[in-house]
């Protein structure tokens, strides 16, 4: 009789449980973080700040090889009138200017990437935040983000929580 009763509340426990899993409500949302971020004012203010950069850097890069290939035609020209050790020192200089335009290339792209690092982290620390928010008050288990491809499908039963994330950013 009492192995009867344990059985009896142990199968009424598992249905309970079972029940309980299948009445459990899974929340999922999704959003376009890409286009949260492409939509935010500090981005496109952030975008023309590195734009200038971009174009100062670029400007000087062309100054620099303007005065390259100026020089090298100046060269070639006297290339054959020259004693050997001027064209031999004519040419070292040369290819120094060229890895020096090559080293400033770099040193331009990096810090090009490190400025858009720069002023790109805040914005996204706060979008970030913004869909933490979200995800809290609505009590999401998660939120995907369906700019990165990763995801191949989602259903309509996915919340759409961009508009609620973009709200919480004032972009209305």
């Amino acid at each position: 009789m009492r192995s009867t009763i344990r059985y009896s509340v142990l199968i009424l426990v598992l249905f309970l449980a079972v029940v309980g899993v299948k009445a459990q409500d899974y929340r999922f949302a999704h959003l376009n973080f890409q286009a949260i971020l492409n939509d935010f004012p500090a981005k496109i203010e952030a975008e023309a700040k590195l734009y200038d950069e971009t174009q100062k850097l670029k400007d000087q890069l062309l100054v620099m090889n303007a005065e390259l290939e100026r020089r090298y035609v100046d060269y070639v020209q006297k290339r054959d009138s020259l004693p050997d050790l001027v064209r031999t020192t004519i040419e070292k200089d040369l290819q120094d200017t060229e890895t020096r335009i090559e080293t400033y290339r770099e040193m331009a792209l990096r810090s090009i990437s490190e400025k858009e690092e720069k002023l790109l982290k805040p914005i996204i620390d706060k979008i970030m935040a913004a869909i933490e928010k979200v995800r809290e008050e609505r009590d999401f288990i998660y939120i995907f983000d369906t700019s990165t491809k990763v995801i191949l499908t989602y259903s309509s039963m996915s919340y759409d929580a961009e508009p609620l994330v973009r709200a919480k950013l004032g972009m209305d």
